[in-house]
């Protein structure tokens, strides 16, 4: 897809929006010219969504919900908050402690846990947000300063990942896709590294914009290419020439990461994803990268930049190999229609008040749980340490074996 169709399928950038993302694309400008020209892919996404004071995710901007750029399960329906809220109770009553959330959006989660755990008598200790976003942080501030006091006062927002291990959970819900990713595609005898390069213009016919941004191929340095053919070794059937994908260098240090935090307890990963042969199915020939801007789903990184989300599906194999080696077990992967109906989905929907009510529930439910929603593109895994009691969460579906 070229620049000058991706722009022309997108709602135009507000004057302030074009000023930012020129902004942005200033600040990759001049670090591609220190670097001769050319950066991974990698390094790009990482300015663009995380640069301070100017990424995507480090600057403000309304990015979730009906009014932003994307909706994630929360946001379309508090039965997810509901049902997660059961599977959290489970394991606070096993464990005691807290609950760490990682990226919280705008806080409907987090209010939504804190109401129904109070309700199971299963609050946890503490809740702490870790959230590089400020204008996220402040909605999730504006919104849980409206619970009960009892409530509102156990949420505490960190800078940085707790020194101690905690016990209890922490949650990830739509945080790992959003990992800076290398991109690469497939030659004979080995691969080239995509990444990006200064652009030659907006479009054929559109006036040279010296802020614009092209793909551009490199050879690839030895840890991609070393990836690559422990991937390609590792798959049951070989990708064919130009197969383009990605692959997440930042996985295994990120469950290290997280896993030095966990003392007792689960850490549970929510996000779009595959195991890795289907991830790396021959015919997934042009990868997983999306970006959204505005409710818009496209596959353009180059345009935007800075104020568009970029990310692409997660690799579950890749998450469950490093949470082995972080001392970590794969206690749980599922389809998120699974796991939420074994949490009792359905039950929640029958509850309703009225049957107005119940008809609007079950809209939300359903797009939380059909295969052309989320209810199969979203998968759930839980790593688990010193918790050895079965989740109810994968009750009815156990895809370890995929993995």
């Amino acid at each position: 897809m070229t620049a000058s169709r991706t722009r022309s399928i997108l709602p135009p950038l507000s004057p302030e929006e074009a000023r930012h993302s020129a902004a942005v694309a200033a600040l990759i400008h001049a670090e591609m010219a220190a670097a001769a020209g050319w950066l991974s892919f990698e390094r790009f996404m990482e300015l663009a969504l995380y640069a301070p004071g100017l990424g995507y995710y480090s600057a403000g901007s309304f990015k979730i919900g009906a009014g932003g750029d994307f909706v994630t399960a929360p946001e379309v329906s508090d039965l997810f908050g509901r049902c997660l809220a059961r599977q959290c109770a489970e394991v606070l009553a096993v464990t005691g402690g807290e609950i760490l959330e990682l990226g919280a959006g705008s806080g409907r989660m987090a209010a939504t846990l804190l109401t129904a755990l109070a309700a199971q008598g299963r609050l946890p200790q503490r809740y702490a947000i870790l959230e590089v976003s400020a204008d996220l942080a402040a909605r999730q501030r504006a919104r849980l300063a409206q619970l009960p006091p009892g409530l509102r006062e156990r949420v505490v927002w960190l800078e940085r990942l707790p020194e101690r291990p905690l016990q209890g959970l922490i949650l990830a819900n739509e945080v790992a896709d959003a990992l800076p990713c290398r991109r690469f595609t497939c030659r004979a005898l080995d691969v080239r590294e995509l990444g990006v390069a200064p652009g030659e213009g907006a479009g054929e016919g559109d006036r040279a914009d010296p802020l614009a941004f092209r793909e551009q191929y490199a050879a690839a340095d030895a840890s991609l290419a070393r990836a690559c053919r422990e991937l390609r070794a590792a798959l049951p059937a070989p990708l064919p020439e130009g197969y383009t994908s990605e692959v997440c260098l930042r996985v295994a240090p990120w469950i290290v990461a997280l896993s030095e935090c966990l003392g007792r307890g689960v850490l549970l990963l929510c996000d779009y994803g595959l195991p890795r042969s289907h991830y790396y199915h021959p015919q997934r020939v042009s990868g997983t990268l999306r970006c959204h801007f505005k409710q818009r789903a496209h596959d353009d990184p180059c345009v935007n930049v800075g104020v568009q989300d970029i990310s692409a599906w997660v690799d579950f194999t890749r998450v469950a190999d490093a949470g082995l080696a972080a001392d970590l077990t794969v206690s749980g992967f599922a389809t998120q229609a699974a796991f939420l109906l074994a949490l009792g989905l359905e039950g929640l929907v029958a509850q309703a008040d009225d049957t107005v009510q119940r008809a609007r529930l079950a809209g939300e439910a359903r797009r939380l749980i059909m295969p052309e929603e989320m209810g199969e593109a979203f998968k759930i895994m839980a790593l688990t340490r010193g918790c050895d009691s079965p989740l109810s969460g994968f009750a009815l579906q156990d895809l370890r074996h995929l993995l």
